[in-house]
């Protein structure tokens, strides 16, 4: 499939592309596709580290991130992949494809997943919220993915159902090939037209990490984890139905149920409800303290009007005090009159 002539009518018969899917140095052979994978988490870096105040976190909290989620990512997103799709790699002779990650097969729910674990560890012994952790990876898988699909665009691969839609990609081989995704085999000479949903999937996560990013340059996070639950939230529903136009998707042993579409669906899920659940519990919260507070005043101006009404009557008091010796004074004249 990697070898396949590319074409998009959209920008007319004429447009072409052939991209090679890798290329050697000194003799050793370096796929696009993991060079994409390794730039974006440098892009994801540089980012996180310029804005790390933004999550309260520091420069080398970043780092020791970085650190962390690129075995972690890779080791997961490996595993995940090869756990629903063991058929390729534990066949006969088949166990080395175990190791050629450059040449594709990574999920990313599995790094995420085994990610997840390793900053669970790493929060505990730093003593940092796991929230704010969680919102630099959302961030980063943000830039991650939308950089890293493009590896797929070099390999062939990620593609859609067939389609005539305005936007459709064409793959056009010289030779007849068959395509493990399909099924089939695709003849040669012939120009097949599918969905280039690695590029919806690009084009979505993009849009996802500018509204993340305007927000944060606006407002501050109401609580940690808040960030990462959007990304969830929003690459879910993304991916929910990006990947049901995909025709290379992982399935549930023994059933027509997509993993990665059914994991999308319960992470967009989830993700909405808490981050309802939390924004309401903020506004109850906001109105209780501020219910709290009034009657606070209320109670230090009933104090006040307590400590005035001492000083009242005491003044009260002293100038009946100072009449009545005037009062006084009269009677006793009253009586030198009479007398």
């Amino acid at each position: 499939m990697n070898t396949a002539t590319i074409s998009f009518p959209l920008f007319g018969e004429g447009f072409v592309l052939n991209p090679p899917a890798y290329f050697t140095i000194f003799g050793f052979t370096i796929f696009y596709y993991g060079l994409f994978i390794t730039a974006g988490f440098a892009l994801a870096a540089l980012y996180l580290i310029k804005r790390s105040d933004v999550i309260g976190l520091t420069k080398d909290n970043v780092l020791d991130l970085v650190i962390i989620a690129v075995p972690a990512g890779l080791i997961g997103a490996r595993l995940y992949y090869i756990l629903f799709n063991f058929r390729d790699f534990f066949g006969p002779g088949s166990w080395q494809n175990i190791f050629a990650i450059r040449e594709g097969g990574l999920a990313v729910y599995g790094g995420i997943i085994l990610s997840g674990l390793a900053y669970i560890l790493y929060s505990r012994r730093k003593k940092i919220p796991i929230g704010k952790l969680l919102d630099a990876a959302g961030f980063g898988l943000f830039i991650g993915q939308a950089v890293g699909r493009w590896g797929n665009f070099f390999n062939r691969e990620a593609f859609g159902s067939e389609t005539l839609m305005p936007w459709r990609m064409g793959f056009t081989f010289e030779e007849s090939t068959y395509s493990s995704a399909l099924d089939q085999v695709l003849e040669g000479g012939r120009t097949y037209y599918f969905h280039p949903t690695f590029l919806y999937e690009m084009l979505w996560n993009s849009l996802g990490l500018l509204l993340m990013h305007l927000y944060s340059k606006k407002f501050k996070t109401k609580y940690p984890g808040q960030y990462f639950l959007f990304y969830m939230a929003w690459y879910g529903f993304g991916r929910f139905i990006i990947e049901g136009l995909r025709v290379d998707s992982l399935f549930v042993p023994g059933t027509y149920i997509r993993i990665s579409q059914l994991v999308a669906l319960v992470s967009c899920i989830v993700s909405v409800a808490l981050l309802i659940i939390f924004h309401v519990r903020r506004i109850d919260t906001n109105t209780d303290a501020s219910g709290t507070k009034s009657s606070k005043e209320k109670t230090e101006d009933s104090s006040a009007n307590t400590d005035k009404s001492p000083k009242k009557s005491k003044k009260t008091e002293d100038i009946i005090s100072t009449e009545a010796p005037v009062e006084n004074t009269v009677d006793d004249n009253s009586k030198n009159d009479n007398d």
